[in-house]
């Protein structure tokens, strides 16, 4: 099985997890038409509206259902291709399964094809960290908003250029992304947002499961450009935490943990019943706290959470 770097995990899962916050969405999704996968498949929950419009950029461009397909280099113009083509045939099963769930015969699809499609035709978001000149040239791009263009109406593409966006929070989700001077920048942001922005509960969890090994030492890997970014926000978060527990006296530190712990398992959908709450706030050690919180981001239940390596 094909390894992928930290890269590309990190930008699939923040994109899927953020997406969760007002959509269903899900990654790797398998295109059984060819031997492709869809990065992020989001289709947004209308119940969620109020979520999605606190997203920022991410939000926008969630708000129809859509592909998403993170690039750590600037993409080829046959990279894009292979993109649209699985829009394509990711559109034609999803009209396939519409006429299954209407009880028309496959004998129907020959005729279906000249009716108006039932299903919307989900728009393919394109992430590069630089400008992809001939994508942007072959398809007639024009700029819609910052670093966000569209290609010609039909096509339903967007490409958003992650260098051109301003840095400010409504892009901070996507600008961490990328790789280099740009994930840098944008993690020097996502450290300055408040405690208990929605961000950290999406993206603090990755950042340690990503950027650390089972011996809780940052992940060296001189292959991933990530490493050395996520290497160097690991550290001032120790340094930041370091700190917090010296003023431990004035009894601010266990009570930020563990409502950060509880904020972080709320994003993540798990729940907390009532007794396991109380114990996370009446908790006052903090290093077993951030124990609690580094392993939030991986457990599937509180009871994994807590259960101490013998």
């Amino acid at each position: 099985m094909q390894r992928h770097n930290h890269s590309d995990q990190l930008s699939k899962n923040i994109l899927r997890d953020a997406l969760n916050r007002a959509s269903t969405s899900e990654t790797e999704v398998e295109v059984l038409a060819a031997t492709q996968k869809i990065d992020v498949y989001a289709v947004p929950d209308p119940a969620r509206a109020a979520e999605r419009g606190q997203m920022g950029l991410l939000g926008w461009l969630s708000d129809e259902p859509s592909l998403f397909e993170p690039f750590s280099i600037t993409p080829s113009l046959a990279r894009v291709r292979r993109c649209l083509r699985k829009q394509l045939t990711w559109h034609h099963e999803l009209e396939r399964r519409a006429r299954v769930a209407a009880g028309k015969a496959e004998e129907d699809a020959d005729a279906a094809d000249d009716a108006p499609s039932v299903v919307p035709f989900p728009w393919l978001v394109i992430i590069s960290p630089g400008r992809p000149e001939t994508v942007l040239e072959a398809y007639g791009c024009k700029e819609v908003r910052r670093g966000v263009y569209e290609a010609v109406a039909g096509l339903h593409m967007r490409v958003v250029v992650l260098a051109e966006l301003r840095g400010e929070r409504e892009t901070l989700l996507l600008r961490m992304l990328g790789t280099g001077r740009l994930l840098g920048a944008a993690l020097a942001d996502f450290s300055a947002l408040p405690a208990d922005a929605w961000e950290r509960s999406i993206v603090t969890p990755l950042l340690l499961h990503f950027g650390l090994v089972s011996d809780g030492q940052p992940a060296a890997n001189e292959e991933d450009d990530v490493s050395e970014e996520i290497r160097a926000w690991y550290e001032d978060y120790q340094r930041k935490q370091e700190k917090l527990r010296a003023d431990e006296r004035h009894g601010g530190l266990a009570e930020g943990e563990a409502r950060a712990l509880l904020a972080v398992l709320r994003g993540r959908g798990i729940a907390v019943p009532e007794p396991a709450r109380e114990r996370i706030l009446a908790e006052k050690d903090p290093a077993r706290l951030e124990r609690w919180l580094e392993r939030a981001g991986t457990s599937a239940t509180v009871a994994e959470l807590f259960d101490e390596p013998s």
